[in-house]
């Protein structure tokens, strides 16, 4: 989540060339049980939750805070976009005082393969470098995950370091700084 009070929340939906990025919105609940429920999404986040579960305890409207991002192709969400303060309890950090801003990202299976994860992260990227200038951004995966390491490398991410958490292999990377490309 970005500080509060640190940056107007939330920002106008942001258009790319295909996608919106866009606060959370009532209708979205389903597509958030449904990609929090998927075997496919959960196997590099810790497993899928149980649909009902998930169904009883989900707020009317998932993801309502500063630093969280809808993605949504013709007006329905396919994916989450989020920069969250990485919090200093964790490995991997590039600023003494911890907190960097952390990318992180979630989209449907059926969005996989065709660019929209590169694309509303870029977009996502280019706003933050606008509200925050000379905030370096940093993303953490397990580097078990193809997709999402290659992802990393072409947003511009490189290596720091890579360390054991939750019971796997994590690859940390830093984006520098940088002004949006808009």
């Amino acid at each position: 989540m970005i500080e509060p009070g640190t940056i107007a929340w939330p920002p106008v939906p942001i258009p790319t060339e295909r996608l919106v990025l866009r606060a959370s919105e009532a209708r979205d609940r389903a597509v958030f049980v449904e990609l929090f429920a998927s075997p496919e999404v959960g196997a590099y986040i810790g497993g899928a939750r149980p649909r009902d579960e998930l169904e009883r305890a989900m707020p009317e409207v998932p993801g309502r805070r500063p630093g969280f991002f809808v993605v949504a192709l013709d007006g329905t969400m396919i994916g989450t976009i989020t920069l969250d303060p990485r919090s200093a309890q964790r490995r991997g950090h590039v600023r003494p005082d911890a907190g960097e801003a952390e990318l992180g990202f979630l989209f449907l299976p059926e969005a996989w393969g065709r660019g929209y994860a590169f694309e509303a992260c870029t977009a996502a990227l280019d706003w933050f470098a606008g509200a925050r200038p000379g905030e370096p951004v940093v993303l953490s995966t397990r580097s078990a995950n193809d997709r999402a390491m290659r992802l990393a490398a072409k947003l511009g991410f490189t290596e720091v370091e890579r360390f054991e958490e939750y019971g796997a292999e994590q690859w940390f990377g830093v984006r520098p700084s940088t002004t949006p490309t808009g």
